[in-house]
């Protein structure tokens, strides 16, 4: 009876040897193949950019500052982010490999004894003991591709996991090239103040001794005193930034925060450029940025996954056989306890079939989910680096017209000074001037180092630092 109803099932799933699911394809149709997302960024038209020079794979050599690419090489060996991403790439490669082990025999061993005494006549008989000895195999055919596709699926998913891991990369050597910059920007900062604060005290002692001869007023001298304690009180928060940057500096190596690097902390050159930065096009971003292929690959693993739901529409069939020895301890070995049993084996959720096609609506829904997610993370990377670019570029501008501000101040602040020692200028215009220059000097100082972290921050939407070469 078993024989009729086997064959028309194994007819139906010959019938659907094909790979269930549909085969993979990259995104054809998305905004990464337009040409706005491909073509030279729209902000990279100013200066110290270069649109045409590609993105090098450590760009934090660009600086050329060994303290520099030493502290990124540690962090890239320690961050415990980057531990954390290494464990999910072992365990994604675990799936896989059990995605994989799918494909091999599967065997089985049983062994039982069991002790039988009957009566029929309610009178006492010797026990019997039977033992059953098995050993049963399966090998799966996957003719509808079922395990095919489950592999294929695991196999995406490790190359997103290696994708986000490689983003962390990228995160990780942004972060620790802000860290060591917000520390040598706070020394920077620091040593600006501390020598305004030196003119000022030169002005506070002039004063006082002009006021000694007659010649000020204790009124100027109390004005003096005041604009000494102003820039002192400015110390102690660059202070403060220094050690919070150092903070975080250790903290991305891997250590304790009170386990800086104490040699960092004395840092007071900013990371400078000697070339235009390299930019590439939006071509190379897409191809670059980690979280962009993390995006592409769980398409591809949710697409396989459509094709693990359509199979089991289909019979899944396997070649399955036992042998056993089954009887009497002492038949045990003889020809008569010897049985095995060779055949395809059959399973399938017939005929509820509809609990099947509504999971594949959900792996459907799921690859069209991760197509407008993939578009979106496009977007993502070519807005964070449009918005990079122009940041940098009106910062530079900025830069440039408060670094003119600065040297007229500074100017302006020597006249005051030269004429009020001589006795053809007044305190109060000497005063102003002094605290123009501090005010443009600082602003100045801190404007420089902006410059230096949109540099970092366009790296990090570049999406460069992730690779092992």
């Amino acid at each position: 009876m078993a024989k009729p109803l086997f064959a028309p099932l194994l007819a139906l799933s010959l019938a659907a040897c094909a790979t269930a699911g549909p085969n993979y394809q990259a995104p054809t149709h998305s905004v990464a193949t337009t040409p706005a997302a491909t073509g030279a960024f729209h902000s990279a038209a100013g200066a110290g950019v270069d649109g045409a020079a590609p993105l090098p794979d450590r760009w934090w050599r660009l600086y050329a500052d060994p303290k520099l690419d030493a502290l990124v090489e540690q962090a890239l060996a320690a961050n415990t982010d980057l531990r954390v991403a290494d464990a999910n790439i072992a365990r994604a490669e675990a799936v896989l490999r059990e995605a994989q082990a799918g494909r091999t025999i599967s065997t089985s061993v049983s062994a039982s004894a069991t002790l039988a005494r009957a009566s029929g006549t309610g009178q006492p008989l010797p026990g019997t003991v039977a033992d059953n000895l098995g050993l049963s195999a399966s090998y799966p055919l996957d003719l509808n591709g079922r395990i095919k596709r489950a592999i294929e699926a695991s196999n995406a998913d490790v190359e997103a996991t290696e994708a986000a891991r490689d983003y962390v990369r990228v995160s990780v050597a942004a972060a620790t090239a802000r860290a060591y910059t917000q520390v040598c920007a706070a020394n920077y900062l620091l040593g600006i103040n501390r020598h305004v604060v030196a003119l000022q005290r030169d002005t506070l002692d002039a004063t006082r001794r002009l006021a000694a001869n007659g010649r000020g007023t204790a009124f100027d001298v109390s004005r003096a005193e005041a604009a000494v304690d102003a820039s002192e009180a400015a110390l102690p928060a660059f202070e403060g930034q220094r050690q919070t940057a150092l903070y975080l500096l250790a903290t991305l190596l891997g250590h304790a925060p009170a386990d800086y690097p104490a040699d960092i902390a004395t840092c007071a050159a900013l990371p400078a450029l000697d070339r235009p930065i390299p930019v590439g096009d939006g071509a190379a971003l897409i191809r670059r940025r980690p979280d962009i292929r993390q995006a592409e690959r769980s398409i591809a693993a949710d697409t396989a996954r459509v094709g693990v739901a359509t199979a089991d529409l289909y019979p899944q069939i396997s070649i399955g056989g036992s042998l056993g020895l089954n009887g009497p301890v002492k038949d045990i070995g003889s020809g008569t306890s010897f049985g095995f049993s060779l055949g395809p084996l059959l399973s399938w959720s017939f005929p509820n079939r509809s609990v099947v096609r509504a999971r594949i609506a959900q792996a459907d829904a799921q690859v069209q989910a991760d197509l407008a997610g993939f578009d979106g993370t496009v977007l993502e990377a070519l807005r964070q680096t449009e918005t990079a670019l122009e940041t940098y570029r009106r910062d530079a501008e900025r830069a440039d017209a408060l670094a003119r501000a600065s040297s007229a101040a500074s100017l302006s602040a020597d006249q005051a000074n030269k004429l009020f020692r001589y006795g053809r200028g007044d305190f109060l215009s000497l005063l102003d001037a002094q605290r123009s220059y501090a005010s443009a000097e600082v602003t100045s100082a801190s404007a420089k180092a902006q410059l230096t972290l949109d540099q970092i921050a366009i790296f990090m939407a570049l999406g460069g630092g992730w690779t092992n070469s």
